[in-house]
This record gives structure tokens, C-alpha cells and sequence, in this order.
């Protein structure tokens, strides 16, 4: 990580004239929004009872938790944290509105894709991320993988990769994006952070997880999406051209959180929505 690329503001959540302007080259900024550490130890604690059973019996075993902030309190002050509100405010001139939130015990090695495919606006652009590390992050647990300066390069939907829309498709996109980082010889960069630093990232950024080179250790974290005010909003992967597939999200609202129990699987188990049947595809592939 670079000095350039993280916050010297003491966590107040006011990025300097340096920092928007590497934002604007980069499509990304890193940045230490002032998270408490009881709020980051208690957010994982909470969550761990809610990943799913395979990753409770076999650690390296790959999960997540799909909006966690409905019920985990933690999450949603990470979610609608001051200091996180205020800077996307700064990059994109509009009031941020937190609508998603993902958490993640270990490394997703996810493969390179563009936010774009899943949410945008209209107008364009008005769609943003927010990484941050619950734990210290290094070269050994599965950093964040990014290409610095791809946020530049024209959004590419499932009818520019020559597919139909829907989710089924969406192996044959990321076989497509790779093809296309390797035409392009961008380089890209990793996400090496301490615990509580954040990394904005601008919806068309080309991301996502490197390989965890110790499957042994944790790599915490917690994904909040926003998309901004004034807009509306769709998804790229359902769209046809003229045809947006209109989201209507649920805002995270502030200071208002209120519990709701999470979704309840047949034999009655506590489970956070997962695509459990893929991700164990994807860890067993990794491990032969």
C-alpha cells in the first residue's frame, strides 16, 4: 500500500484535494475512516454463528453473509458510518444511500469482474463500493486484487461479451473480462491494509480476490454497496438494451437500526442467503 493511496486525516472522513484527485485517476482510495476496534471485534464475533455449515466445519470452506446489517448491529454502523458517508459524498457530489452489505470470513478469490454487471443508475455512474478489512490483510490471506485505472475503460455488459442476461451466463462473463485484462496489460494491484482501513472503489473498477496462499488464516471483511440520490437504479446482468431491469432498494438508513431476524432454512437452522452449491464447487476445484 501506498502513502498516496490512504488517508492522513485522522479518520474524520474528509479526503484532501490529493486524495480525490488519486480517486478520480484510480478509480479507488484507501482510507482509515476511525472504526472503533470493539465495533470491528464485535461485528465478527456476531457473524460467526451465521455463515453457513460448511464453512463452520471446514474453515477454508468459502462463505458469506448477504446483508448481515438487518441483524447484526455492526454491520449496519459499518454500513452508515459518518466518516464513510461523508467521503462518498465528496467523490460523487450526492447523498450516498447504503443498500447492500456482504460479509466474508476468508479470501473470496473471486474472480475479476466489474460492479457494473450487478448494479448501475441512471444517470450512469452513480454506484460505489466499500471494502473494509476486520482484520490486518497481507499477501497471505487473500487481499482484494484490483486494476488500478480500469474504472476508465468502456462498462462492459453481458450483450458486449456476446451473451443472453441472467445469472447462468455469468462464468462465461468472467472468462470474457479475463480475456479482456489480458488484451488491455493492465497490471493490478492488491489490497494490502491494516484492520479497520477502508478501500472506495468506483462501480466499473475491475476487482477481485487473489488467491489465499494460507488457507489456515481468516481474512475478515465486511462489503457495503451504495448507490446515490436522485437516480434510478437497475441491474446490468437481468437488462436488454432499452430494457433496464429496475431495482427498488432498501436504503440502510442511519442511526436507525432495527433487528430482523435473518432467513430460516427448512430444518429451521439460522442462514444468511448463500449460493452454497457454487461456492463449494469453486472450493473443491481449488482443491484438487
Amino acid at each position: 500500500m501506498k502513502a498516496s493511496e490512504t488517508s492522513t486525516n485522522g479518520g474524520n472522513g474528509y479526503l484532501s484535494d490529493d486524495q480525490i484527485a488519486f480517486f478520480e485517476k484510480n478509480g479507488y482510495v484507501i482510507v482509515d475512516f476511525g472504526f472503533s476496534e470493539e465495533t470491528l471485534d464485535a461485528l465478527v464475533s456476531e457473524l460467526h454463528p451465521y455463515y453457513n455449515p460448511e464453512h463452520l466445519r471446514a474453515p477454508s470452506f468459502g462463505a458469506r453473509i448477504q446483508d448481515a446489517w438487518k441483524f447484526v448491529e455492526p454491520a449496519h454502523q459499518l454500513a452508515t458510518q459518518a466518516n464513510v458517508l461523508s467521503a462518498l459524498e465528496q467523490l460523487f457530489q450526492r447523498k450516498p444511500l447504503p443498500f447492500q452489505t456482504l460479509n466474508f470470513p476468508v479470501g473470496t478469490q473471486q474472480a475479476t469482474h466489474s460492479d457494473t454487471i450487478h448494479f448501475n443508475s441512471m444517470p450512469n455512474g452513480f454506484m460505489a463500493g466499500v471494502w473494509i478489512a476486520l482484520e490486518d490483510i497481507d499477501e497471505e490471506n487473500g487481499p482484494l486484487e484490483y486494476y488500478p485505472g480500469s474504472h476508465k475503460l468502456p462498462e462492459i455488459t453481458m450483450q458486449d461479451a456476446g451473451l443472453e442476461p441472467g445469472y447462468q451466463n455469468y462464468p462465461e462473463y468472467e472468462a470474457f473480462i479475463a480475456k479482456h485484462v489480458q488484451e488491455t496489460g493492465i497490471e493490478a494491484a492488491y489490497g494490502y491494509m491494516p484492520k479497520g482501513h477502508g478501500l472506495i472503489w468506483h462501480a466499473n473498477l475491475l476487482h477481485g480476490g487473489s488467491k489465499q496462499k494460507d488457507t489456515r488464516r481468516t481474512r475478515h471483511s465486511q462489503v457495503t454497496h451504495y448507490f446515490f440520490d436522485g437516480c434510478q437504479y437497475f441491474t446490468p446482468m437481468h437488462s436488454q438494451p432499452g430494457k433496464p431491469a429496475l431495482r427498488h432498494p432498501e436504503w440502510i438508513e442511519p442511526g436507525n437500526f432495527v433487528y430482523r431476524p435473518p432467513h430460516a432454512t427448512e430444518d429451521g437452522t439460522k442462514s444468511a442467503p448463500v449460493r452454497s452449491v457454487n461456492r463449494l464447487l469453486r472450493w473443491l476445484k481449488r482443491k484438487i
